[in-house]
């Protein structure tokens, strides 16, 4: 069987285009922009939006705090006896339990108005049992929790990255003795450290940040000699030395920007156990003293009352899970963003 062959059709040469060729150094040029070691985490983190929503509020709880100290609603040491324990008011706002009206033996009572309270004053987190404002507390408390957190971890920062620096370059058996003297440190309960520190100095914001130097910068301190001990050995390090550079001078411009981002990621964790530390402390008496505010003395005083003033313990407890789950989330995301394995 004969096959057939469809015809072959010339092609005029004009309807060819030939191809562009490129250059080599076209073909080798990088197309991405060229990003530092911040710029690159930054890009990393700004994709998780958890971290960056909770770098917002905290960014926002801070400020806000600051401003406080010199604009607050009202003084929040001031007693004022004729208004003990009225609810919160918000002007505009008819909602129950927000409008200064609150539940008496079964019964809606307005409480401003049973205090002769004028309409132009509002509390708008209510106040409690001595008639001092609640919001303006809060924000007192909120900025001194924030301050015995901060200062925490500058201790991190200055005694842990310190003494762990030092320990692992040293190595050996300075590193060993060291690492017994953290051991017998670690040992030691931060509770019974804090009824030490409040036998030999008053109550208040100095013994519980003296209690946090004594313990609290030694998981910094394990992290930053582990890090010390596996950067020391590399190439560029054992180059260094071999030209002649000294070991403290290789530590602070090369091993401590290796390790900056496992120091900031820490110092993220550190800050929240920072608040519940010095929370938990002044929730059982052994911290700050009135008339001084910590969220840690508002859920003191308001548990007291939460059968009949809920909002006196709710107000303090959500503002420390908001500040504490942003922290821990920020830390998270901040983990992520410096980690260059991290997949896409």
């Amino acid at each position: 069987m004969e096959m057939k062959y469809p015809s072959i059709v010339d092609i005029p040469a004009d309807e060819f285009q030939p191809l562009q060729k490129n250059t080599e150094e076209e073909r080798e040029e990088i197309a991405a922009p060229s990003l530092n070691f911040l710029q690159d985490s930054w890009r990393r983190l700004k994709k998780n939006k958890a971290a960056v929503i909770s770098m917002i509020l905290l960014a926002v709880i801070i400020i806000v705090s600051i401003v406080t100290i010199f604009i607050s609603p009202q003084d929040p040491s001031k007693q004022n006896v004729d208004y003990i324990n009225l609810p919160p008011r918000v002007p505009g706002l008819n909602i129950d339990g927000l409008n200064g009206k609150t539940m008496v033996a079964g019964e809606l009572v307005d409480k401003y108005a049973q205090a002769d309270v004028p309409g132009n004053v509002n509390y708008l987190l209510g106040t409690d049992g001595l008639g001092r404002d609640v919001l303006s507390r809060l924000f007192m408390g909120t900025r001194i929790s924030l301050l015995i957190a901060f200062i925490a971890a500058l201790f991190d920062i200055t005694l842990g990255v310190a003494y762990g620096l030092i320990s692992g370059m040293l190595g050996g058996k300075v590193d060993n003795a060291m690492q017994r003297f953290l051991e017998i440190l670690s040992g030691i309960p931060n509770l019974v450290v804090m009824i030490l520190m409040l036998v030999v100095f008053e109550p208040g914001i100095f013994s519980i940040v003296a209690a946090m130097a004594i313990t609290n910068w030694i998981p910094m301190a394990r992290i930053v000699r582990a890090q010390t001990l596996k950067l020391k050995d590399q190439e560029y390090v054992l180059a260094g030395m071999t030209l002649g550079e000294s070991k403290w001078k290789i530590a602070f411009k090369h091993i401590i920007p290796n390790i900056s981002s496992v120091i900031i990621i820490q110092m993220m964790f550190s800050i929240p156990t920072a608040i519940f530390f010095e929370a938990f402390l002044s929730f059982i008496g052994l911290g700050l003293t009135p008339p001084a505010a910590s969220l840690g003395t508002l859920l003191n005083d308001g548990y007291k009352t939460f059968l009949y003033l809920p909002y006196l313990l709710w107000i303090p407890a959500v503002t420390i899970s908001l500040i504490m789950i942003c922290f821990n989330l920020l830390a998270d995301g901040l983990r992520d963003a410096f980690d260059p394995k991290m997949k896409e």
